[in-house]
């Protein structure tokens, strides 16, 4: 490592074999001249003299035992970062500030994240993991939604995966957001419970304030004994924003669907206020068997705003 300091390396991989953890040496925080930077499970401890790696453009770290401040600080202090990855990481409260930060991957028993300044940012995937021991995501009091979408206006792709939108849908609010997201193109949910209005929410809030979408991935996970229940179903006529078209969604791709009331409700949303909708491809649950039928002919039934529109059951 002290050789490679003296060398000026641009760009680092350190990754020893599989269960094989070390220590990062000291002597790393002096290749000031790093662009790129990937380390695998390791222990990293920046000593209190470093300012930060200047020129460093990518920064992954999967399985790093790091101090939460020091995390945050190396970020802060790369002040031309564009590509950050954080994998494996437990019960951390992120804060980010990463103004010229392009491309985000998270993915972890995060306990609340905090975008607070990456105006820049056009790809987020975010994968957030939880176990018994792990607490509620951020504060009741504050609206995830907004500290984490609410400051990205060049965003293009959003991709969720397991607990994101039960992540947003926390001090959710229907007040308008302060940005409108003209250039994201596609947006990736998976696992949506809808038997949970407050995430049913979330995603419209994400849909109707993406004027140019253009392709929607969906996956549910609902209870379909909680959800076929559906006590609020009269929010589909009363409240959701039926004027709000889809100009641009051509592409729509729903898996493990149970054919619930607000699973249904929602693909009717969409079929109606898609004006240019080519593909709609709904794949059933594995579970469901006894329902399929009865979801193909409902389905059949919904009225299309494109006349080009083809539904696929699959």
């Amino acid at each position: 490592m002290l050789f490679l300091s003296r060398k000026g390396v641009r760009e680092l991989i350190i990754e020893l074999g599989d269960g094989e953890w070390f220590r990062v040496h000291s002597c790393l925080f002096n290749c000031t001249k790093l662009t790129l930077l990937e380390l695998y499970r390791c222990e990293l401890d920046p000593p209190p003299t470093f300012r930060g790696f200047l020129c460093l453009k990518s920064l992954k770290l999967h399985q790093v035992l790091i101090a939460p401040e020091d995390i945050e600080s190396l970020i802060s202090n790369c002040p031309l970062l564009e590509s950050l990855a954080l994998s494996y990481f437990d019960s951390l409260v992120l804060n980010i500030f990463a103004p010229n930060l392009k491309y985000l991957y998270l993915e972890g028993e995060f306990r609340d994240i905090y975008l607070q300044n990456t105006p820049l940012l056009v790809a987020i995937s975010v994968a957030l993991y939880m176990n018994d021991d792990t607490e509620p995501f951020g504060d009741i009091s504050d609206c995830n939604f907004e500290k984490f979408l609410g400051g990205v206006p060049y965003l293009e792709k959003l991709t969720g995966h397991i607990y994101f939108t039960k992540y947003l849908s926390i001090g959710n609010s229907a007040r308008a957001l302060p940005v409108s997201y003209i250039y994201l193109r596609s947006i990736e949910l998976h696992q949506v419970s809808f038997e949970d209005m407050n995430e049913i929410l979330v995603v419209l809030r994400l849909i109707t304030s993406s004027p140019n979408l253009e392709e929607l991935q969906i996956s549910g996970s609902s209870n379909s004994v909680a959800a076929s229940e559906a006590p609020d179903l009269d929010f589909w006529e009363n409240e959701c924003p039926w004027n709000c078209t889809f100009g641009n969604l051509k592409v729509v791709k729903m898996t493990d669907m149970s054919g619930v009331p607000h699973e249904m409700e929602f693909i009717k949303y969409l079929l109606r206020n898609s004006l240019i909708l080519e593909t709609m491809s709904i794949r059933p649950c594995v579970y469901v068997t006894d329902r399929r039928l009865n979801m193909l002919i409902e389905l059949l039934k919904f009225r299309r705003a494109s006349s080009e529109a083809e539904i696929l059951f699959i």
